[in-house]
């Protein structure tokens, strides 16, 4: 039996609903704050993140602190039922910091400082800002440590960017000499500076990868990267070293943000005691269709809840209506918001959390949508979204705890992702990224799962990929040491695994493997070997087609823009071959059994329909189940969590139409939302979402 994970609070398991709230913007306005504890009540809402910019209201000069507004604020919320995730303030500073100490403003690649502004504009480096920050950090838990209100900390926010400044440069350099064994022959080696005679001779010579300077040694530019993690790691847990020495047994999350390309989260998890992001959709793009929209968000959901070994994460902000910062500011449709939130609690969120509790008066982001509105109402339609959500939630407070367990993986990594970001050879220019569609390949594949309603893992290259029955990798363009060694392993105890075009050109330091493609031992368990890989025009049309196979398929699918030329080994089966171009009859998708398992190789950019007919004969060859043997109409998900012998089922309808499904026969269910028994038949209205506890 799956047991529970601990709740977040012992004497109150349940479901979090709340968001970010900033009592010290709104000192000036007693009616206001005491109006909040009435609306946070009307919405349910059980929870506020607090403190997250208010530096420049702690300390609004250099050692001169002023907490009575944050003592006002634990009080006030604790008496109204309502508990704190209290920040750590180091996103943004106050100005007499940057003023008096220059050195924490971040310089750019192009070797400028910033002046003083925005936020996230800090030299994670710089040993007087980590000193300022721990100093905070130490008041705020000796203040604060043993407040019944305090629920969890909050360290920063959204951490990104990164600082070319004198003392990251020397930080880089020391990181470089740790790797490579002080041995600057060896890294000439591994970034292969030989090339346009960009060898180095001392560690001192290097730079960070700058427009001004170099900028296209593709090994510089990984190591680059992942130091700006590890720095940011480092600094993190500078913010959190106090914390976890006065408050031990006080929880630590950060707010990560979906799938963001500057810093590996992987490698951030340790020191964090739940995973935390921030999801913004573009619901209601006319390019998309709903259900694709929530299918990639489902994607990034499921990524968290792997991070930590399938323990619940916090979905720490979301909005009730409309961002300001999309490119077309468009309002959740009617129905919407209540779907998306329950959405992220159906993939393994404990929480539903907002940016922003009360609209801001000014500044950037006064019209970003948020629980209160200006007009400080409670019969808006922003207001009954978010009330809505806080009524479901307490019906589902049993949800939290459990988890939902997966037989099936797509592996998504930043560090393959980083070195295909600089690949040069198939499609450069300002579309490259969509082109070459690592992320979009991954969110295809796990989409052909998604709509069938099987659970899956989002899992990266250093994970254990044992647990699994079905391992899908699409572009494992680059290979750390080890990897194909342990995907040898799961094909040959019975997995089965999928393998895309791109597969094993480099190894971890963007050095391409000697002897073909996929190199590493690859080609040996792919049972093929890559020749060539096209990159065509939009115009320039192929297709699969399949001939006599295992899996029965039939027919003609059309292909994107990236293509492979491959040769199969002696016993691989030739499933599907090009019908277009010089290549026509060349194999496009193979099969090779290894060891109790197989490898299938699908050598080209695939549409969806391919995918999912595909998928729809590997998951029961590969023994992967949905959740509940229920017909899934196009843009209907379902998803399963489980724990403590309980079963809760999730039935959402991403269309713009009303569905219809049949549930098992003889299976009976209890509606949480409604109490009802539910068996047989399940309407499911437009953007509707039922939860159903198993019986």
């Amino acid at each position: 039996m799956t047991e529970k994970f601990p709740p977040i609070l012992p004497d109150d398991p349940c479901l979090i609903h709340g968001g970010d709230y900033n009592p010290d913007q709104w000192q000036a306005y007693p009616d206001v704050l005491r109006e909040d504890v009435r609306f946070m009540n009307l919405a349910k809402i059980n929870s506020a993140s607090v403190a997250i910019f208010a530096w420049a209201a702690l300390e609004p000069e250099e050692g001169r602190y002023c907490f009575d507004w944050l003592d006002e604020t634990f009080d006030r919320l604790w008496k109204a039922g309502v508990r704190i995730i209290l920040a750590t303030p180091s996103g943004a500073r106050p100005a007499w910091m940057d003023e008096k100490y220059p050195e924490v403003l971040r310089v750019n690649a192009d070797r400028t400082r910033n002046l003083h502004g925005l936020r996230h504009n800090h030299c994670y480096t710089s040993p007087v800002y980590r000193r300022k920050v721990r100093e905070m950090n130490r008041l705020l838990a000796e203040r604060y440590g043993k407040h019944p209100a305090l629920m969890m900390w909050h360290i920063s926010n959204e951490y990104g960017g990164e600082c070319h400044c004198p003392l990251c440069q020397e930080a880089f350099r020391g990181w470089l000499r740790k790797k490579y064994g002080n041995d600057i022959e060896k890294l000439n080696h591994e970034w292969w500076t030989y090339f346009w005679s960009h060898r180095f001779t001392s560690f001192d010579q290097i730079e960070s990868p700058s427009p001004l300077g170099e900028n296209a040694i593709h090994g510089m530019n990984l190591d680059w990267k992942r130091f700006v993690t590890d720095q940011t790691l480092d600094f993190m847990e500078n913010e959190i070293a106090p914390l976890r020495e006065i408050t031990p047994d006080i929880p630590v999350t950060t707010n990560f943000m979906g799938c963001y390309d500057g810093l590996n989260y992987w490698k951030m998890l340790e020191p964090l005691d739940r995973v935390s992001w921030d999801n913004y959709p573009f619901w209601g793009d006319p390019s998309r269709a709903t259900w694709e929209v929530a299918s990639h968000v489902a994607f990034t959901h499921d990524l968290y809840r792997t991070f930590k070994g399938g323990k619940p994460f916090l979905l720490m902000e979301s909005v009730p209506s409309k961002t300001n910062w999309h490119p077309v500011c468009k309002l959740k449709r009617p129905g919407m918001h209540l779907l998306s939130s329950i959405q992220a609690v159906a993939h393994g969120s404990d929480s539903v959390q907002y940016f922003q509790f009360r609209k801001s008066r000014g500044a950037s982001e006064k019209f970003h949508g948020a629980v209160v509105d200006h007009s400080g109402r409670d019969d808006t339609m922003e207001f009954r979204g978010v009330q809505a959500v806080g009524e479901m939630l307490e019906k589902l407070a049993g949800v939290a705890g459990t988890t939902v367990r997966a037989d099936a993986a797509v592996l998504y990594d930043w560090e393959n992702r980083w070195a295909i970001d600089d690949f040069q050879g198939a499609i450069n220019g300002p579309d490259k990224e969509r082109a070459r569609g690592y992320n979009d390949a991954c969110a295809a594949h796990y989409r052909a799962l998604w709509k069938r309603g099987v659970a899956a893992d989002v899992v990266c290259e250093d994970s254990d990929f044992a647990p699994y029955k079905l391992l899908i990798a699409p572009m494992l363009y680059s290979l750390r040491p080890g990897v194909a060694e342990r995907l040898g392993a799961f094909v040959r105890a019975g997995g089965t695994l999928v393998l895309t075009h791109l597969t094993g050109y480099v190894n971890e330091n963007d050095l391409c493997f000697l002897g073909g493609f996929p190199g590493d031992g690859l080609m040996e368990l792919a049972g093929i070997r890559s020749e060539e890989l096209d990159a065509v025009y939009p115009e320039d049309e192929n297709c699969a087609l399949f001939g006599e196979n295992h899996l029965g398929l039939a027919g003609c699918y059309e292909l994107g823009r990236l293509r492979e030329i491959i040769h199969p080994a002696e016993g691989t089966e030739v499933l599907a071959r090009y019908t277009d171009d010089f290549y026509a009859g060349q194999p496009v998708l193979t099969c090779h059994p290894a060891g109790k398992g197989r490898v299938y190789y699908l050598a080209a950019a695939a549409g969806q329909e391919l995918l999912d007919d595909l998928y729809g004969e590997l998951l029961p060859e590969a023994g992967v189940s949905p959740v509940l043997p229920v017909e899934l109409p196009e843009g209907v998900s379902m998803t399963l969590r489980e724990g403590g012998g309980e079963r809760y089922y999730f039935f959402m309808n991403f269309t713009e139409q009303p569905q219809r499904l049949a549930l098992p026969a003889g299976a009976a269910f209890t509606d949480l939302n409604t109490g009802e028994t539910v068996s047989g038949e399940l309407p499911l209205a437009v953007y509707a979402v039922r939860v159903l506890r198993a019986e």
